[in-house]
């Protein structure tokens, strides 16, 4: 293949033009510059010599075998035009190689080339031509032979196709006309020896030129990508947050960007040439990897900077010669130290109860099971305390939210005080606490601690030169003694809290074999949940969503109730976790759903109905059927129903629970997140296109009034739900201020006690038929 010099090569700078074909056409296009016309012109100025001493050795030639036959006068002439002639274009050719490329480069017109070329041949054909009929034949068939064979110096001119097509034509007519003079003198058997070698040169020189153009395009091509390519890697370098490395064979140095240099804080001097992982710091997991001689992604080390510990990520393949031989490595690197700490971040959002500062729900499993597993594996019983506090519903009710939330950031720091080294403090949500305690071997310690609880508690709390008192009640198991399982420790400690309630609260309770009763009654509350199935005891509430935007009514959440014949109101938080295990979950959920969409059909659009869907309801396959059925059984579009998840989604079968999502999003039926950041981290599903909502929990709302941390957060969700095409709500607005103050920062649509608490259907309906009255006046 043909290779341009590397002071032509770093000439060729543009590209080609959208549309521009690599062809004899190319060259003579005068739109601009290309890499096939700049090669052209450099391979065109290292021919030019080759050219152009061919055409004045035959002149030579021609004068020494015709001297005696030839005026010397004319022929010296003669020989100074061709010798002059070619001299000058030759010299004209190399400077076009070094003016006439690139993008400022001046243009060529094709016309000037050929016209170069047929002047130079008419130049050495008019001696030859004017004289040939006054040679004697012999002469004749020598000066034939000559012209015959000076078609072969139209290899000179191979690189531009269509100049090589005028020399062979030029000389094809003028040995014609030569031959057609001499056709009586010269025997015919040497008139097709001259015809046979021209007709070779002709072939030869046309077969050499096609192959020497396609390598011209090659180089031309070859040299457009590596362009290319190394403007990328400029760019990259540049502008991304990437950087370049590469290491011979004993993982010494070779080439390391700018970037990464300065990171180090090392000269360039200094870094050329030293042990790679050693540069980095010695890590060993790099040496490692490197020895394998194996290719690696996203190999994660901390390293030492100028701006103090950073964390890189780097990949690398391995770079082997054609006969197979391992020469080093080279790859990319990115410092991902902000990428770190946003995870840290989110880590920390999604297992953190955001008012408190401590563990939240699912933080609280979590440390459970790690306890368990310890205590199943060293003998020593492990405990949790589930604590309530008594006495916290009137003090929201009588001092508001507000001051409510600073009694539970008190009462969390009580617990972590008196709690110490002992064990984890975390909040499972409202007023509800838990305690995991890894080692419960002396049953006295834990009494102690939870009487210390409780007298810490019962302290008056001073919230605004306003005293507060309550109290707590505690509930306690011990693992694996009374449960092996998480979900078995939780519950037996639940119903420990239970008795604690029952036993005048302030107390704490253990569980026991007394509390058998208690499980005896969860199963008439069983029993009487599948009778109140069957003769549909439930009724639904509806909370008003209103737009942010212009405090319309947008929709309402549906809230499900129990009127229990004999126990009056049972709580959602009390039937559901029973409803799921004893699998009456769908029969409820079929019956909210049916119920949804016969109110939504009896409401105008836009209004909508949200209906909140547990855990273990949306792993059910028959689900999506259910809704679809639903929906054409009332005639209502799937866009007007939305199904509220929580984060608990996603701690089963996830990879059931996302193809459930996606099969009701297909329906039209949006899908939120409810209480976001709350509960287990699901972060890393928000990029599966299945919800459309995200909801923040209360808790942030009314904490953003007096805390800016629950700004910024509030402000990173609201970013993050757009950034993945999400509409926001907020819940718990319950003041004019915290209306404002989500509405500024980018909430969609407001839900909370300002616009309305649970209503009855008839109290929605007339909400809904007034704002339709509004509309029409």
């Amino acid at each position: 293949m043909y290779k341009a010099p590397d002071r032509y090569k770093r000439m060729i700078s543009a590209r080609l033009p959208d549309g521009e074909s690599l062809g004899v056409s190319t060259f003579a296009d005068d739109r601009s510059s290309s890499p096939l016309r700049d090669v052209q012109l450099i391979a065109r100025a290292q021919f030019a010599p080759l050219f152009s001493i061919a055409n004045i050795v035959a002149a030579l030639l021609v004068a020494a075998a015709l001297h005696s036959a030839l005026d010397m006068a004319q022929v010296m002439g003669w020989i100074l035009l061709v010798a002059s002639a070619n001299v000058l274009s030759m010299m004209w050719a190399r400077k076009q190689a070094v003016t006439h490329i690139g993008r400022s480069g001046r243009k060529v017109p094709m016309a000037v080339l050929v016209g170069d070329v047929v002047l130079r041949g008419l130049a050495w054909l008019s001696l030859p031509l004017f004289s040939f009929a006054s040679l004697a034949p012999p002469e004749q068939v020598i000066l034939g032979s000559i012209m015959a064979g000076l078609g072969v110096a139209a290899l000179g001119l191979v690189v531009i196709p269509i100049c090589v097509m005028a020399w062979m034509a030029l000389f094809t007519a003028g040995l014609c006309y030569a031959m057609v003079i001499a056709r009586s003198g010269i025997p015919f058997e040497h008139m097709l020896s001259i015809l046979f070698i021209l007709g070779v040169s002709i072939v030869g020189v046309v077969h050499v030129a096609r192959w020497a153009f396609g390598q011209l395009k090659t180089t031309a091509d070859f040299g457009t990508q590596s362009e290319s390519a190394n403007l990328l890697l400029q760019e990259y370098e540049k502008r991304g947050v990437g950087w370049l490395w590469q290491v011979d064979d004993e993982n010494r140095v070779t080439y390391l960007s700018s970037r990464m240099v300065a990171l180090l804080g090392k000269p360039s001097s200094q870094v050329i040439g030293q042990n790679f992982p050693g540069l980095l710091g010695e890590h060993k997991e790099l040496g490692s990897v490197l020895l394998e001689k194996k290719p690696f992604t996203n190999l994660e080390m901390e390293v030492s900077s100028r701006r103090g510990s950073r964390w890189i990520s780097i990949s690398g393949d391995p770079i082997v010669d054609t006969a197979g031989r391992f020469e080093g490595f080279r790859g990319v690197g990115s410092d991902i130290t902000e990428v770190r700490a946003t995870q840290e971040r989110l880590t920390n959002l999604a297992n953190m109860d955001v008012l408190s500062g401590l563990p939240n729900r699912g933080r609280v499993r979590q440390l459970l099971g790690e306890a368990l597993r310890t205590a199943n594996q060293s003998n020593v019983p492990c405990a949790i305390m589930f604590l309530d506090l008594d006495g916290f519903k009137p003090v929201n009710d009588t001092f508001g939210h507000p001051k409510g939330d600073a009694v539970l950031q008190a009462v969390a720091k009580r617990l972590c005080n008196e709690v110490g080294d002992l064990g984890h403090v975390g909040r499972m949500g409202g007023d509800e606490f838990a305690i995991v305690i890894k080692d419960a071997q002396s049953r006295k310690n834990i009494e102690t601690l939870a009487a210390s609880i409780i007298t810490a508690i019962k302290e008056p709390y001073i919230i605004d030169e306003t005293e507060i008192r309550i109290g707590v009640s505690i509930g306690c198991a011990f693992g694996p003694i009374d449960g092996a399982t998480v979900d078995d420790l939780i519950l037996k400690a639940d119903l420990a809290l239970y008795e604690a309630k029952g036993a005048g609260r302030g107390v704490a309770k253990y569980f026991s074999s007394e509390l058998q009763s208690e499980q005896d009654d969860r199963v008439r509350l069983e029993s009487d949940l599948r009778a109140a199935v069957a003769s549909k005891q439930f009724h639904l509430l509806y909370q008003p969503l209103v737009s942010a935007k212009d405090q319309k009514l947008v929709g309402f959440e549906a809230l499900i109730r129990w009127q229990h014949p004999t126990r009056g109101l049972i709580p959602p938080p009390v039937f559901i976790p029973i409803a799921e295990e004893c699998g009456l979950m769908m029969q409820i959920g079929e019956w909210v759903i049916t119920e949804a969409c016969r109110t939504i059909s009896q409401w105008p659009e836009p209004i909508t109905v949200a209906v909140n869907i547990s855990p273990k309801q949306i792993c059910m396959p028959a689900l999506p059927n259910i809704v679809s059925q639903c929906l054409a059984r009332y005639k209502v579009p799937g866009n007007r129903i939305e199904l509220e998840v929580t984060e608990g989604v996603f701690l089963g079968n996830n990879t059931v629970t996302l193809d459930n999502l996606k099969r009701l999003r297909q329906l039209g039926v949006g899908i939120a997140l409810d209480d976001f950041g709350t509960g287990y981290s699901s972060i890393g599903y928000l990029n599966k296109a299945v919800f459309h909502k995200l909801k923040i929990d209360g808790s942030f709302v009314r904490e953003a009034g007096t805390r800016e941390e629950n700004v910024a957060i509030i402000q990173s969700i609201v970013q993050l739900a757009k950034s993945f095409r999400m509409n926001v709500t907020a819940e718990g607005v319950e003041t004019a201020e915290d209306f404002e103050r989500m509405r500024d920062l980018g909430v969609d649509t407001i839900q909370g006690y300002l616009f309305g608490r649970p209503l009855a259907f008839d109290r929605a309906d007339q909400m809904v038929r007034g704002m339709v009255r509004q509309k029409a006046s």
